[in-house]
């Protein structure tokens, strides 16, 4: 990418938002595997208190039958219903706090996602708008090639070599209109034993700005 599409207003929005989404997609990875690896603890915590569960089921039921006939068996067979019961609230509570977490995490991973569709939205309309306004600048820099390509054509090559180094060493500006007697490039005054000068000077010869360097374009309004 030049430096002219580097410069487009809508270059710097879409690497801000760019960088945007990058931490959007990290954070909704993480919430990814927090939410699978939290659903696995949740099947393990269902799982364990329906086997709890089912071991009560069987317990009770062979009270209910009957088929406890010991008197001390009876009464284990009690207690154990009563510690059955106590790993069932216990489980049961750990089961009610992963949920809470699960539920947490997916939300937390829903809003992320919600954004990052929203961010989605927002970059495509920054990319149509980047496109077109750079679209257009390489058509106005087609244009102006071509126009530069038309004004520089049957110049001298030792001229435009010239004007090409002034223009690298001049910040992209190697000729300058003399206009009012002022330089166009580095705004200096020329004086009138100057000025008596380059009006003396052929039309073709090129005149060079004294305090700039740069090659001096004169015109009609040079004050010449």
């Amino acid at each position: 990418m030049n430096h002219q599409l580097t410069s487009i207003p809508e270059a710097a929005q879409l690497s801000e938002l760019t960088a945007r989404r990058k931490t959007l997609d990290n954070a909704l990875r993480d919430l990814r595997v927090q939410v699978d690896d939290i659903t696995a603890e949740q099947k393990r915590a269902d799982a364990d208190v329906e086997q709890v569960k089912a071991r009560r089921v069987r317990d009770q039921s062979m009270i209910d039958a009957g088929q406890i006939q010991d008197a001390k068996a009876l009464e284990r067979m009690l207690g154990e219903l009563q510690s059955l019961n106590r790993r069932i609230s216990d489980l049961e509570d750990v089961e009610i706090e992963v949920m809470e977490r699960l539920e947490e995490a997916q939300q937390a991973f829903d809003r992320y996602t919600t954004d990052l569709d929203e961010l989605e939205i927002e970059i495509a309309t920054v990319e149509a708008a980047y496109e077109k306004t750079s679209g257009d600048l390489q058509a106005q820099l087609a244009a102006v090639t071509a126009e530069r390509a038309t004004a520089t054509s049957g110049m001298p090559e030792d001229l435009m070599s010239l004007y090409e180094k002034l223009r690298a060493q001049k910040g992209g500006v190697g000729a300058a209109a003399l206009r009012r007697r002022e330089c166009g490039g580095c705004r200096l005054t020329l004086n009138a034993s100057d000025l008596g000068i380059i009006a003396k000077l052929p039309s073709d010869e090129v005149v060079r700005c004294e305090e700039c360097n740069r090659i001096l374009v004169r015109t009609g309004e040079s004050g010449l």
